[in-house]
């Protein structure tokens, strides 16, 4: 073979190559009209009897009268509530790992690179409306690993497949009891609350002098000259101070958060989300001065010293004070009801429907620098859709269907396949079957198609 048949079947294959990638990182988009519903905007209020149109994953029109083209389902949703799909701005499903623990500063590890595309709690969290959710770093260290923002597709097995495309980069700060007492378990520094703070104002500072040396070196015009050492840790702290990471921070007491305002605030890092964020209603207005973020747990507390002092008003304080306040759940089972979530800032701070509503739609997105795209339901912006029977807000809501870039992912008119192990209560445990290296494989291959009646009959 001479070296011009060599030299094209070379091109050849690394073109196909190129293209079975770029194949398996698609995602499928879908096409479905929506017909009759009452559709929650959250941006544009309460449309009664109204009929939303997705073509390829993108919401095409919105009102009444629609037609379907050819070839486009239609869905009647009539007497039924349509809203955007929920987002979890804390999440730990779908992640293999979740700590870095060897030191207070691991800013150079990636979430990504642990997301687990087979976990069930994405399916169960679809079950409950959610459609995107922050895969976030543990909070055993000050300045912890990159987090990952996610949409739910459940069934892809590709984990890039999963991954928000487009999506800012995100990384997780811990303050309080969970780095100090780390921090005292592996005889590491810091070990207290001024600890926490000095290692925060080093760390910059030497990402600071790291930037310079690079500066300097991209300015010199000496072709000899030699690269300062790269550092993945410092750069992902350099990125940090320009504006390129967005910093989403575990904390709970007033003076710690406002510590770390003062510290961003020497530093000129304009943004921050606060997650927990127990005591943030003390500083509303520090934290609506300054443009900071809040995503809190609804009503959670007292389970350590350190969010003793916490209220259910937490969310309404911070809203109307004019801080973007999101409900997270950090939880694999709340995950699954964040619209009760939601429902609760009614009672503790009586908040509107859209107010509500935004607190785990649009106000997320925008927390995670992605509610160009989802978070209302708008002209242009993704197919990320939950269908509910009964109001989202009321107690007797329950999850109907679930899309995610108009694709079905979840219906509960058709859930006899999902992950659901019938057990009886009559039966004894001897009497169970543990299933064989067969069917592992079925649920291995194809987990979101397998109907556990059938696989777990023994059981009944």
């Amino acid at each position: 073979m001479n070296r011009t048949m060599k030299t094209k079947n070379i091109l050849v294959s690394l073109l196909l190559l190129v293209g079975f990638t770029a194949w398996g990182q698609q995602v499928p988009k879908g096409d479905v009209l929506f017909k009759g519903g009452t559709v929650l905007t959250v941006t544009n209020g309460t449309l009664e009897n109204t009929d939303v149109l997705v073509r390829d994953g993108k919401i095409a029109r919105i009102g009444k009268g629609l037609r379907a083209p050819n070839g486009v389902e239609t869905i009647d949703i009539t007497g039924k509530y349509l809203m955007p799909g929920i987002i979890d701005a804390h999440s730990h499903i779908a992640g293999s790992a979740i700590n870095e623990g060897t030191s207070q500063v691991t800013s150079e590890v990636s979430m990504e690179d642990v997301v687990d595309p087979y976990d069930v709690s994405i399916y169960r969290a679809l079950a409950g409306g959610v459609t995107s959710i922050h895969l976030m770093h543990g909070s055993a260290n000050v300045i912890g690993g990159q987090n990952e923002t996610m949409k739910l597709r459940w069934g892809l097995t590709d984990p890039d497949q999963l991954r928000f495309e487009g999506a800012p980069r995100t990384i997780k700060f811990a303050l309080g009891e969970n780095p100090t007492r780390g921090g005292r378990a592996r005889g590491i520094q810091p070990q207290s609350r001024m600890g926490v703070e000095n290692m925060l104002r080093t760390s910059f500072q030497q990402a600071v002098e790291y930037k310079k040396k690079w500066e300097a070196y991209r300015a010199d015009k000496n072709p000899r000259k030699v690269a300062p050492e790269y550092d993945l840790r410092l750069q992902t702290l350099v990125d940090i101070l320009n504006g390129d990471v967005l910093v989403h921070c575990h904390s709970y007491r007033a003076d710690e958060i406002y510590m770390l305002l003062k510290v961003f605030s020497d530093f000129g890092i304009p943004k921050i989300t606060f997650q927990h964020a127990n005591e943030a209603y003390k500083v509303a207005p520090e934290l609506a001065a300054f443009g900071a973020s809040a995503s809190v747990f609804a009503d959670w507390w007292a389970y350590k010293l350190e969010v003793y002092y916490s209220t259910a008003y937490n969310a309404a304080i911070l809203t109307e004070n004019g801080v973007l306040t999101s409900i997270n759940s950090d939880s694999g089972e709340l995950i699954r009801h964040l619209f009760h979530e939601a429902a609760k800032t009614q009672k503790y701070g009586d908040l509107s429907d859209d107010e509500a509503l935004a607190l785990i739609t649009l106000n997320p997105a925008k927390q995670l620098g992605i509610d160009n795209r989802v978070g209302s339901i708008e002209v242009g912006k993704d197919a990320d859709i939950a269908i509910f029977e009964g109001h989202p807000l009321s107690v007797y809501a329950i999850p109907q269907m679930t899309f995610v870039d108009g694709v079905k992912y979840f219906d509960k008119a058709n859930d006899k396949a999902d992950q659901r192990i019938y057990v009886d209560p009559e039966s004894s445990i001897e009497k169970i079957t543990i299933f064989d290296r067969e069917d592992q494989h079925r649920c291995m291959e194809g987990a979101n198609f397998i109907n556990f009646e059938d696989l777990f009959s023994n059981q009944k």
